[in-house]
């Protein structure tokens, strides 16, 4: 009978970074460049994206959207890399974790990015809002990074 709590908590903590689960580590927020310009990526230095149905300093992503945009928590003050900025990083409560902001947007992961670079989850419109990267200066970057069609107009 010991196993099944085992085995519970194993199951657990393999849903990765999912909001149940408290951070065990201080979370780091640097900078990659692509297509989309410079954009925030997290510890592990995947795209963080924001949601425009968030309030400033209040998530509005919870359940299956968390399960799809896993928070970007953190067990301490947020640190920073590349030209992010500390001064714009702070933190919120999520049940019994914080999750990070950026100039008050809560950031989020989004499963689909599998590798640095990825942009999977830019633009998509869900929960109730639109997903997008977000920029050094704070604000999120709107635009799709597609390269125009080729050939005469």
């Amino acid at each position: 009978m010991r196993r099944v709590p085992t085995l519970l908590a194993i199951a657990g903590l393999s849903l990765g970074t999912g909001a149940a689960i408290a951070a065990t580590s201080v979370a780091t927020v640097g900078t990659a460049s692509g297509r989309l310009g410079t954009f925030l990526v997290g510890t592990n230095g995947h795209t963080l994206y924001v949601l425009s149905a968030d309030k400033r300093n209040k998530s509005t992503c919870g359940g299956q959207c968390a399960t799809n945009w896993p928070p970007l928590l953190t067990s301490g003050k947020p640190k920073v890399k590349g030209t992010a900025k500390s001064s714009a990083l702070g933190t919120i409560k999520r049940g019994s974790s914080e999750q990070v902001t950026y100039d008050g947007h809560p950031l989020y992961y989004n499963i689909a990015d599998t590798v640095s670079g990825d942009l999977s989850g830019q633009g998509v419109k869900a929960d109730g809002g639109t997903w997008t990267v977000i920029g050094t200066s704070g604000s999120p970057i709107t635009a799709t990074g597609k390269k125009p069609p080729q050939g005469h107009y």
